[in-house]
């Protein structure tokens, strides 16, 4: 199976482009051929990342693959040409720090970019019951917020947030180094200040600074009609809290459909299996079957009945994710031979073993391999 391009690059499904072209930026250094000459699979590692990246640093490509995968890029003709990472400038930019805009690397001054916030992703059951008619479920998680004593700036309550001494309030710190290109400066982010270029003189004491921390949430979750087992909701903006201000995340709810002895699911159809004896299918009879309704459906089985017939009960299954008609309930019939019978039982069994002519066991105009189809069928 491919891989996921967001797991690739490292970055969450709500990153920006920027953040694409970090993570890219970032896995470059690392994995392109001619630096990392000591791992045999660092080209293909880095075919992949390429990959990710182009898929993902284009907004049509990337809609494509969020809302159908794989299977969509695939279907619409995508195939990788790794045209739109390789030009001087991204390489360049890649292994070191700067643009061809600004071949030196004395960009523009100033704080980091507003980072959005990590997605969170839980896992709710519900039960094959609630999929009929939709329900809702509680969730607990927990997720990065805004420290609420500092209220995300740092800083103890009443104490100032000054300029960074590092790196004088640039955010960045600046080293000169030599490469076949000439002398190059390389911009990194400031480890004291994070690339904020302000830090607080007094940290605050629950966040140590941080400006977030770890709380533990609850929320109620609609889950819909129709829903299957791994399907996953999507609530934007309740997954972790973003760094300088960005966004937060998404919170992902992963869906599983607790197991129903009664049952088998297959799609918006519903499969169950009901035992009748050996002398009610020879003879016919009328039997309830249970629904998921919570209520029994009556059904007639005709004489003759033979083990893997299936009855159908129209419109008594799931209903779809987005639609009104409700599948079908499927009814297979398991003939049960008795056993453990009376010596009454016995010999009224054996009078009707010995009275039974190939009349009443042969079917019409039925060969061999329709017996066995039949039988492993059943």
């Amino acid at each position: 199976m491919p891989a996921d391009y967001y797991e690739v690059l490292g970055v969450s499904r709500g990153a920006s482009e920027q953040d694409v072209k970090k993570a890219f930026r970032r896995l470059a250094r690392e994995l392109h051929p001619d630096v990392n000459t000591h791992d045999p699979a660092a080209e293909e590692k880095f075919k992949e990342a390429a990959e990710a990246y182009e898929v993902l640093s284009d907004p049509e490509l990337r809609q494509i693959y969020y809302r159908y995968g794989h299977e969509g890029l695939r279907s619409g003709g995508f195939e990788p040409s790794f045209e739109g990472f390789g030009s001087f400038a991204d390489i360049f930019d890649a292994f070191f720090g700067g643009g061809l805009g600004d071949p030196l690397g004395f960009g523009s001054a100033g704080r980091s970019r507003a980072v959005q916030g990590g997605d969170v992703v839980v896992t709710a059951e519900v039960e094959l019951a609630d999929v009929l008619v939709g329900t809702s479920v509680d969730v607990s998680f927990d997720a990065i917020a805004p420290c609420e004593r500092c209220h995300g700036n740092g800083a103890e309550p009443g104490t100032p947030i000054v300029t960074c001494e590092r790196c004088g309030g640039s955010g960045q710190l600046r080293a000169v180094s030599r490469t076949p290109f000439g002398q190059v400066v390389r911009a990194t982010v400031c480890d004291v200040c994070g690339g904020d270029g302000r830090v607080a003189e007094t940290p605050c004491t629950r966040c140590r600074g941080r400006g977030r921390t770890a709380q533990r949430r609850r929320l109620s979750i609609d889950v819909p009609a129709g829903v299957d087992d791994g399907q996953r909701i999507r609530l934007a903006g309740r997954g972790h809290a973003g760094e300088l201000g960005g966004p937060p995340g998404d919170l992902y709810v992963l869906l599983r459909i607790r197991e129903d002895r009664r049952f088998v699911r297959d799609g918006t159809d519903l499969v169950t299996v009901i035992d009748v004896p050996a002398p009610a299918a020879a003879l016919g009879r009328r039997m309830t079957v249970p629904t998921l309704d919570g209520e029994e459906a009556e059904i007639e089985l005709p004489a003759g009945t033979q083990p893997g017939m299936t009855l159908t009960l129209r419109g008594r299954g799931l209903p779809p994710l987005r639609g009104v008609r409700r599948g079908d309930l499927r009814v297979v019939v398991d003939v049960v031979i008795p056993q453990r019978l009376s010596p009454e039982q016995r010999r009224l069994v054996k009078e009707l073993a010995d009275s039974l002519t190939e009349e009443n066991l042969q079917s019409a105009d039925e060969g061999v391999f329709a017996k066995l189809r039949r039988v492993l069928r059943a």
